[in-house]
């Protein structure tokens, strides 16, 4: 039920009826007025709620803004680019929409809390005000009715007549009042209906317009949030590949430390006590001493371990000779004594092992028989770049092309490694190869693929080469995507001819598979997490080599994406190159190659002819591609067969791979040089075992 009407003939005769109404009607604005307090109250609750809501934020936004991620690596992968500027993105996000924010606090005094307070004070305060008068009015009224009506009506006509009056007067001032109250009451009782509500409804509007503000950030941010996702799925994917490869080095590492060491700019490098003489006697200080035997430098720095600190200043002396200590003439095991050019007197060094003390000596041509600490590990594969093996890999891509091209997880998912060995064995079987063009129906597309990777995987280097591997990651890490294909465009035509063929005729077949991924789900950067480490395997496994998996696997996307130009166009600076490349052939073949040049084997002397010779076969191979026009030109000017073609011309001398003799004696250098990691096949790290 609604509130009665108020009558205005009612206030003349202002009855008990009358009164009840009204009482009604003061009730309800009380009511209004304490309701219009508590909202005003809780407002401003409100408001500083969302104050301190924002300014939480706010902080929240800065912090996100202030931390940089730090890769492993020397650069970073666009997907890691991405998520590394992913914060930044985050905080300008969130400060935009706490500015908005901002905006609906300062703007919700106003639409809000004032319009409630100057209502509650103009409008129901008012009313307040005119009951207080209507109420003075009553009582002064109804004490002059009833003064009057004491009166005694032996009074003078004259008396009588003033006092009546006098309370016609009184009675119609309250009439006046009464009427101007019942007015004011349902003023108010209408005013509220919208100078109550229409605050509210503003307040909710600036609401709106913040989540709406807040919808378009969403809607603006949503093709970085995609870009991010897949970024996020693509580093998971990567993390999962090099977290086993970084788990299987460590196990490696456990069971064989000493063969899984890294190649170092040093010699030799560890820790040594070095005794000192104090003037209270001697003590032994623990030092990490470096030595690089061409300039025969040792390098000694004092540091503790526990402390994590240097216990002092680096010093560097010239070795002049160095002696095993017998173990009779000093209390510690393990010294050795060494002599400088510049500093008089003999330091003594305690190593941390027998062994330990060996190899020291061994580097510093101590007075110990020389032991060679690299062991040839390196079984030679039979795998090569000849026509069987271009045989092999095209069999097994016209069975992947004409009979799984559509299987999902094509070349992720791994064959039984026996069943793998065995079509191997079948394929390579010269007597097997010339019989067969085809692989049997027999054989499962996951064995045909495996036995594809392992193929790739045996050949005595990887396809794309050690010596171009840092070229390749260099260019993987460049911020252009132009320059990152224009480099790798070029360093594709710097391979040897049959590695580019190889190469050519691989990426096509992958490129074939990736046109069918929505059947095979196969993408570009699947394939590239799966041939990365199979095309450009490194020669040492390191944990920082592991890290370069991922550029591994952006080289191969690029490869793939742009086949068609990488290797049917020749780069424009091809020829310029050429050019410069034999110059500087001719100039450094007059001199012996620098200490940069040299591979660098702990504790083998190469003799020089050998140095030269693989140095010579390196510089050939890269030269191979980009003068490959010249030697067509050469031999069809002087009619010499292909064969001849190294003793006619020196500086068109090309490196030939023949295929190893597995009883054939290896040179330690050239094996540690040349060798993969390991002659067994690995699965990659995107492989899924069946």
């Amino acid at each position: 039920m609604g509130l009665p009407a108020l009558e205005f003939s009612d206030c003349c005769l202002d009855s008990p009826q009358f009164r009840e109404r009204l009482k009604s009607h003061e009730a309800e604005l009380e009511k209004t007025n304490k309701f219009i307090k508590e909202l005003i109250k809780d407002g401003k609750s409100l408001i500083a709620a969302l104050k301190n809501l924002s300014s939480a934020k706010r902080k929240f936004a800065d912090s996100l803004n202030d931390f940089k991620f730090r890769c492993i690596g020397d650069a970073e992968t666009d997907d890691e680019i991405c998520i590394a500027k992913s914060l930044q993105e985050f905080a300008a996000v969130l400060r935009n929409l706490e500015d908005e924010r901002m905006r609906m606090i300062e703007n919700a005094s106003e639409v809000l809390i004032t319009p409630l307070e100057k209502f509650r004070k103009e409008q129901i305060g008012a009313a307040k005000e005119a009951k207080k008068k209507y109420d003075k009015e009553t009582e002064k009224y109804c004490g002059v009715l009833e003064k009057h009506l004491n009166l005694s009506s032996k009074k003078k006509e004259s008396q009588l007549q003033e006092a009546d009056s006098q309370v016609d007067l009184v009675r119609q001032h309250f009439y006046e009042v009464s009427l101007e109250y019942v007015f004011k009451v349902q003023e108010v009782q209408e005013r509220k209906m919208f100078e109550f509500v229409e605050p509210l409804l503003a307040f909710l509007q600036g609401l709106f317009t913040f989540y709406h503000h807040g919808y378009e950030l969403a809607k603006d941010f949503s093709d970085f949030k995609t870009e991010l996702t897949i970024s996020i799925q693509n580093t998971r994917n990567r993390f999962e590949g090099t977290r086993s490869e970084v788990e299987s080095l460590m196990k490696k590492m456990k069971e064989n430390p000493h063969e899984h060491k890294n190649i170092s700019p040093y010699t030799m490098e560890g820790y040594l006590y070095v005794q000192e003489k104090r003037h209270f006697g001697t003590s032994w200080v623990k030092h990490y001493c470096t030595y690089q035997s061409d300039s025969k430098r040792i390098t000694m720095v004092p540091f503790d371990q526990k402390s994590g600190g240097k216990g002092g200043e680096d010093e560097a002396i010239i070795l002049k000779s160095c002696t095993r200590r017998k173990t009779d003439s000093i209390e510690k095991r393990f010294c050795f004594d060494v002599e400088a050019v510049d500093r008089p007197g003999v330091i003594t060094m305690q190593a941390l092992s027998e062994e330990d003390r060996r190899l020291w000596m061994e580097a510093m041509d101590g007075r110990e028989p020389v032991y060679n600490s690299n062991k040839d590990n390196q079984s030679e594969g039979t795998a090569q770049l000849d026509n069987m093996g271009f045989s092999i890999v095209k069999k097994c891509i016209h069975a992947v092309e004409t009979r799984g091209i559509n299987e999902q997880g094509l070349y992720r998912i791994v064959g039984v490694n026996s069943r793998v060995q065995k079509l191997l064995s079948i394929l390579m079987d010269p007597k097997t190869a010339e019989t067969e063009d085809d692989i049997c129906a027999e054989w499962e597309i996951k064995t045909i693929t495996s036995a594809l990777k392992t193929y790739l995987r045996m050949l005595p280097g990887p396809l794309m080469m050690y010596q171009f591997q840092r070229s390749f990651i260099k260019a993987a890490k460049l911020e252009n995507q132009e320059s990152r294909l224009s480099e790798i465009h070029s360093l594709v035509h710097r391979l040897p001819e049959k590695n580019r063929h190889m190469l050519h005729l691989l990426m096509n077949h992958l490129a074939n598979v990736a046109k069918n991924h929505k059947q095979n789900l196969m993408t570009v950067a699947n394939l590239g997490v799966v041939f990365g480490p199979t095309l450009m395997r490194p020669q040492e496994e390191t944990v920082a080599a592991i890290m370069d998996i991922k550029f591994q696997n952006i080289v191969v996307e690029i490869l793939i994406e742009n086949h068609e130009k990488v290797f049917n166009i020749v780069p424009d600076t091809q020829q310029s190159n050429s050019q410069l490349l034999l110059s500087r052939k001719r100039s450094t073949d007059s001199k012996p190659p620098s200490c940069s040049e040299r591979p660098l084997t702990l504790f083998h002397t190469v003799q020089t002819n050998e140095k030269q010779e693989n140095r010579n076969s390196i510089i050939n191979s890269s030269l191979e591609s980009v003068i490959s026009s010249n030697i067509n030109s050469f031999l069809r000017s002087n009619s010499t067969p292909q064969s001849n073609m190294n003793s006619s011309d020196p500086d068109l001398e090309v490196f030939k791979p023949n295929r190893p003799n597995s009883l054939a004696p290896t040179a330690p250098s050239e094996a540690y040089e040349d060798a993969p990691t390991s002659n067994q096949p690995s699965v990659e790290s995107g492989d899924i075992d069946k």
